[in-house]
């Protein structure tokens, strides 16, 4: 359904994405922002699902700057290599992107975000600073409790698995403390990964209920 694209952000540094249209006219558009995997198969069929749900879809490869066109399973050889990008992540570099895939399909209409993992963290970050985006969704965040003093400029979904070895409960609690003008969402038993088909941690259950709530948010506020 999609296609390998260019984009070019602020600094002029050119990365690569992948990109998915509807067969009709777009509702609007999202902005998909990856795991630590890459513009995988899974990050690309995220915005083939975007698109027959009627969203012109974009997901920037955000990894472009440390190793072109990088993409990975989920083995846990392919999990210790995946985590070496976000030993010292950089935040600008990564919302740099971020921001040219949002200005790649601004001219379609209203422009959502939702990432994953770190892609999740990434989308809080770019609903508290940069420009464009009508609302955002995160799944599974971790850094988004370091985060959490940013107030978001645009409304805000987060979703978080009961069990996620990685983010503990006591971090959502404190999430909502700090920002109570976020929708936050928590699924009983879920573990990290919990959205992703591929993935040992994938819980079908929980998968089932957060993806159409996404799809509501983002009917809710991507209107033109």
């Amino acid at each position: 359904m999609g296609h390998d694209i260019k984009l070019t952000a602020s600094d002029h540094f050119q990365l690569g994405g992948y990109r998915a249209d509807p067969s009709g006219t777009p509702k609007a558009a999202v902005v998909v922002i990856q795991e630590i995997f890459g513009v995988n198969h899974h990050i690309r069929s995220v915005c083939d699902r975007l698109a027959g749900d009627g969203y012109v879809a974009v997901a920037p490869s955000i990894f472009d700057r440390v190793e072109p066109n990088f993409q990975s399973g989920y083995s846990p050889d392919e999990v210790a290599v995946a985590r070496k990008f976000v030993a010292n992540p950089d935040w600008a570099a990564m919302l740099r992107d971020t921001q040219a895939a949002i200005d790649a399909v601004k001219d379609v209409g209203p422009v959502g975000i939702v990432g994953f993992c770190l892609g999740g963290s990434i989308a809080y970050a770019a609903a508290t600073k940069l420009s464009g985006l009508k609302a955002a969704i995160g799944y599974y965040g971790g850094a988004v409790v370091r985060f959490a003093d940013d107030k978001p400029k645009v409304p805000t979904q987060l979703h978080f698995g009961e069990k996620d070895a990685g983010i503990p409960l006591t971090d959502v609690e404190a999430i909502r403390a700090k920002r109570p003008d976020v929708e936050i969402q928590i699924y009983p038993g879920a573990q990290h990964g919990f959205n992703c088909d591929e993935r040992a941690s994938y819980d079908k259950k929980s998968a089932d209920i957060a993806w159409p709530r996404s799809l509501d948010f983002f009917a809710k506020y991507l209107k033109a």
